[in-house]
């Protein structure tokens, strides 16, 4: 019976509580790691259109198309969930990774291929700081040394700062007549036909 038990026993492996480690866990874990990203993604989304105050775990979760205790598990709570949006470090990133030389259409390019197909710009939210409070101030730092002062330490030449500040305030611009003025104009046009237009705009602020 021993034989049999232990023959059993080990027959079974793989299932709970057998000692066996059972299937990798990678799946799981990018499946979990994609969740997050589309919370985040939610969130970023709604920031850019409301004050905090005013956006709810239940418009989170319905943007991501997942449930609000899902939200917690990941998060924990709301304010630790929009804590994660205030930094602008991974945005930045891929904002600005592309030569000099070609940077200014990269981030144009950016810019409406994040709005489009994303639903949420690397860095529109910032125009929302106002309205978020002590959560705005958080904002604005990580803004400026995140972003502004980030691309000005790529630039050479003559008023660096200044040219960072205009070159990214005019892709502020291009974001808010997208995403939150809607005009009909630029919405339906080209993506390239507006890298073409808009992006030498930026670039002149960049290598002038």
């Amino acid at each position: 019976m021993t034989t049999r038990s232990a023959t059993a026993r080990a027959g079974k492996a793989g299932e709970p509580g057998s000692g066996d480690a059972g299937p990798p866990r990678g799946p799981a874990r990018r499946d979990a790691e994609a969740t997050k990203a589309a919370i985040l993604r939610a969130v970023r989304h709604l920031l850019a259109r409301h004050a905090q105050a005013d956006i709810t775990l239940k418009a989170v979760a319905d943007r991501a198309g997942v449930s609000a205790p899902l939200i917690l598990k990941y998060f924990g709570n709301k304010d630790t969930l929009f804590a994660q949006v205030m930094s602008f470090e991974e945005d930045a990133a891929a904002l600005l990774d592309a030569p000099l030389a070609d940077l200014g259409r990269h981030m144009v390019r950016h810019v409406l291929v994040s709005q489009t197909e994303q639903g949420a710009d690397p860095v529109l939210r910032i125009v929302f700081a106002p309205l978020h409070g002590e959560q705005g101030d958080i904002l604005r730092t990580n803004f400026r040394t995140q972003v502004v002062d980030r691309l000005a330490g790529r630039l050479g030449g003559p008023d660096a700062g200044l040219r960072a500040e205009l070159a990214v305030g005019a892709l502020l611009g291009l974001g808010v007549m997208f995403g939150i003025a809607r005009g009909a104009e630029v919405r339906a046009a080209d993506i390239d036909d507006l890298v073409a237009r808009y992006g030498p705009l930026v670039q002149a602020q960049l290598t002038p």
